[in-house]
């Protein structure tokens, strides 16, 4: 999957489409999921063009995937999820589920989540 700068986390990233901000420092954009799936669904994504985690962990600097994994942290500490729980969902690729071509984690929180995913065949 090719990046696509025309997708829509680009152009969150660019102020271009507005966002229901959570957190936003030199590494990462933090905002509310338009459609969540949890009482708490923020999506965390980094700033520069990745396409996915694997694109992410193989091409961006070292210091941006640091600051990318913290504030994954910070973000889940500010919403007060720390103490409970939560769970981080980065899909990749087609037959992982990614739809936008851009890295984003879900971070879902505030209720038990149950199982990660169904029993296999």
């Amino acid at each position: 999957m090719a990046y696509d700068p025309d997708n829509v986390f680009a152009k969150i990233l660019r102020g271009e489409i507005p966002c229901k901000k959570v957190y936003e420092d030199d590494f990462a954009l933090a905002f509310h999921d338009i459609a969540p799936q949890a009482p708490v669904h923020v999506l965390v994504i980094p700033k520069g063009a990745y396409v996915s985690l694997d694109d992410f962990t193989q091409e961006a600097p070292d210091a941006l995937i640091a600051g990318f994994v913290r504030a994954l942290g910070k973000v889940a500490r500010q919403l007060g999820l720390d103490d409970t729980g939560y769970r981080l969902l980065a899909n990749t690729g087609r037959d992982g589920g990614q739809e936008v071509p851009h890295l984003h984690v879900h971070l879902f929180g505030g209720r038990m989540l149950g199982r990660m995913l169904a029993k296999a065949d």
